[in-house]
């Protein structure tokens, strides 16, 4: 077993997300403290519910405040404006031939507080990310998906700007036509 610590790769958006959500659960901590402090006051806590539901309450705000904390100290936050169009890298989006369907798709590649798949916005950590992630023009990648195995072939790498899922396309791209 190993003592690597993981390491996720995101964006600034990402790392702003993070920190107004830890700023929130900060509060929420406060607030917590004093829902506790009045259900104490309802007696008996043996049979008192809602000191239980504060109590618990408690737990999962104290559990996801350690979960951002970490995830804010142990993360790589990447500066998406600087990437090099090269390599598919998260703040990109890539222009991909789905071999089986014989269709083109675009998935923009973000960290993960960022994802949505709906609207292929898709991290780094998910299959398809995994498997573009590194990728050159012309690379065919296969990821696999609880769905099975998808062949894509990288068309377009281009550098996005991504400030809460709305989308600004930069004019460095990379294509087949220069590969």
């Amino acid at each position: 077993m190993s003592n690597e610590v993981e390491q996720r790769v995101l964006t600034m958006t990402d790392k702003r997300n993070l920190e107004k959500e830890l700023e929130e659960l900060r509060q929420a901590k406060l607030d917590v403290a004093e829902e506790i402090k009045i259900a104490r006051g309802h007696g008996d806590l043996s049979e008192n519910a809602e000191y239980d539901e504060a109590k618990n309450n408690e737990a999962r705000i104290y559990t996801r405040l350690a979960e951002v904390e970490n995830t804010l100290k142990t993360a790589v936050f990447v500066d998406d404006s600087k990437l090099s169009t090269d390599t598919v890298a998260i703040g990109h989006a890539v222009k991909v031939y789905d071999m089986e369907f014989d269709e083109e798709d675009t998935y923009t590649l973000v960290g993960f507080t960022e994802a949505d798949p709906a609207k292929l916005f898709i991290s780094g950590e998910s299959p398809i990310g995994k498997a573009l992630i590194g990728a050159h023009v012309g690379d065919v990648v296969e990821a696999q998906t609880p769905g099975g195995a998808l062949k894509l072939k990288v068309l377009e790498i281009t550098r996005q700007v991504v400030e809460e899922h709305h989308i600004t396309t930069m004019m460095v791209t990379h294509n087949m036509k220069d590969a």
